[in-house]
């Protein structure tokens, strides 16, 4: 059994989103992103309990959740993009009415304008430590 890893798993969220919107965003980046990383990457174990209860697919290594603005989570999106660190984010053009108009809108977006709920960040333990220490834990 190890206790270190290579990589690392941080959620950075808009501490100004109303709570159940935040929980949303988190919901759907992490559906998405654990389906393109896959099980093994994410190091997905099957938790049994003591009356043999199944409780799979929970990850082994820690999730860290942080909390920053929509421009701190632009500048960090930027530079995940620019150190090769895999990410997913998500913004206001996702939200309200069918997926089909909330693609549409984030179409008709210039990334300037767009406001950041969040962004899951998947890569190297230490770039990924590096990128988001300037951010506190969300509380």
């Amino acid at each position: 059994m190890t206790l270190t890893f290579t990589n690392k798993l941080v959620a950075v969220m808009n501490e100004k989103i109303e709570p159940g919107v935040i929980m949303n965003a988190l919901a759907h980046m992490c559906i998405g992103f654990g389906s393109d990383i896959g099980k093994d990457p994410l190091r997905l174990t099957n938790y049994i309990d003591a009356d043999g209860g199944s409780h799979p697919c929970i990850s082994e290594m820690p999730f860290m959740i942080l909390k920053a603005n929509s421009n701190k989570i632009r500048g960090l999106r930027q530079a995940a993009l620019e150190n090769g660190i895999k990410f997913v984010d998500f913004t206001n053009t996702m939200t309200i009415g069918t997926y089909i108009e909330q693609v549409e809108r984030t179409k008709q977006t210039k990334e300037e304008d767009l406001i950041y709920y969040g962004i899951v960040l998947f890569g190297d333990w230490e770039k990924v430590s590096e990128l988001t220490r300037k951010f506190s834990l969300w509380k």
